[in-house]
């Protein structure tokens, strides 16, 4: 210890660190009773954590959540990242680290109940929290604990039930400006996520062999699809056509032939459902209709999986549903077998 303006300083060292800091206190035996109980923390390794994290606020933490770890994830994730950071700088303020428990992450979830968003999208919101908190502690070294670990998620009903009909199609289509057309038959006849299906470049195109190359997907896996002749042949009109931009080499672009921006896209797909009186579809549920022909037509859980690149087959199952006539199939093998019941009852006899 060493006095500076009659106040007693600490300076220790410990492990390569050093701490040197004001004890506040002019009487030494109190000043030695304080650095004795810093000495303590420093070696139970609770005086760094303590001091980072009273330092750091709720910003400082998105703002290098945002900068480190959102880079590393699919562009489609980011731009989620984005509007879910929105959601929670609007309740959260920028309060210190410290400060936020487990009860004041319940309010949030509530807050958001209350303001109309879904389950899936509060836990969502709750997972990009608790990521980077578990960061915070993890590897930033900042907490001891995430408060949003022990706040419970909502519950989710992630059953999908709704495919087009042929007739919907056919209307959906009907109604649809020719840049849009032509992106739903290929979301149809691909299985493609939005964001894949408008990140496509000509360089990822195999006219030949018939294949499209997704480099970028959901779980960062590329991924290799056969082209079926309808899927193809949207693509050979847009080769033919040499509309091709200079600006980058996307196979589906705007007028200004940049990337068709997503909110425009989706304002353009609701107005033809409205034209088509389609209720209750989203983009993504063509992709859903994909995978339910499918299903309907015998193609195995398994090639399903491998087409729409899930890891898991639980994953496919939600997408997947058989009608009573696509089912029809799998009873009609045990047709094989020969039940003469009047030939059994005599031998029986």
């Amino acid at each position: 210890m060493f006095k500076r303006s009659d106040i007693w300083w600490t300076c220790i060292s410990h492990n390569g660190r050093k701490v040197q800091r004001s004890l506040e206190t002019s009487d030494k035996k109190l000043a030695q009773a304080i650095e004795a109980k810093i000495r303590t923390e420093i070696v139970e390794g609770k005086y760094y954590e303590r001091l980072t994290g009273q330092r750091k606020t709720f910003k400082d933490m998105m703002d290098r959540f945002m900068k480190d770890y959102a880079p590393t994830v699919s562009m489609n994730t980011q731009e989620g990242y984005k509007y879910y950071l929105k959601n929670l700088n609007r309740f959260f303020g920028n309060p210190g680290l410290m400060s936020i428990t487990p009860k004041i992450v319940t309010k949030y979830k509530l807050y958001r109940r209350d303001n109309g968003a879904s389950p899936s999208t509060v836990n969502r919101e709750l997972y990009m929290l608790s990521k980077a908190f578990n960061l915070a502690v993890k590897e930033w070294e900042w907490l001891k604990d995430n408060p949003v670990s022990r706040v419970q998620k909502e519950r989710e009903n992630n059953e999908v039930d709704r495919w087009l009909t042929e007739d919907e199609e056919r209307r959906l289509l009907g109604n649809s400006p020719d840049w849009l057309r032509e992106i739903i038959v290929f979301a149809l006849n691909t299985g493609l996520r939005q964001d894949e299906l408008l990140s496509l470049e000509w360089s990822r195109v195999n006219l030949l062999r018939k294949t499209i190359l997704i480099q970028k997907t959901k779980n960062n896996k590329p991924n290799t699809l056969p082209l079926n002749s309808i899927a193809l042949n949207v693509l050979m009109k847009k080769h033919e056509s040499k509309v091709r931009s200079i600006k980058n080499d996307l196979v589906f672009i705007s007028k200004s032939g940049s990337k068709i921006c997503k909110r425009n896209l989706i304002r353009a797909f609701a107005q033809a459902l409205e034209k088509a009186e389609i209720k209750d579809f989203t983009f993504h549920c063509l992709r859903h209709t994909f995978a339910t022909r499918l299903a309907q037509n015998g193609v195995d859980i398994y090639k399903i999986a491998k087409l729409l690149n899930h890891k898991d087959l639980k994953n496919t199952q939600r997408y997947s549903h058989h009608c009573p006539e696509s089912l029809m199939v799998g009873v009609q093998i045990l047709e094989k077998f020969d039940y003469n019941f009047t030939t059994m009852a005599q031998k029986g006899g």
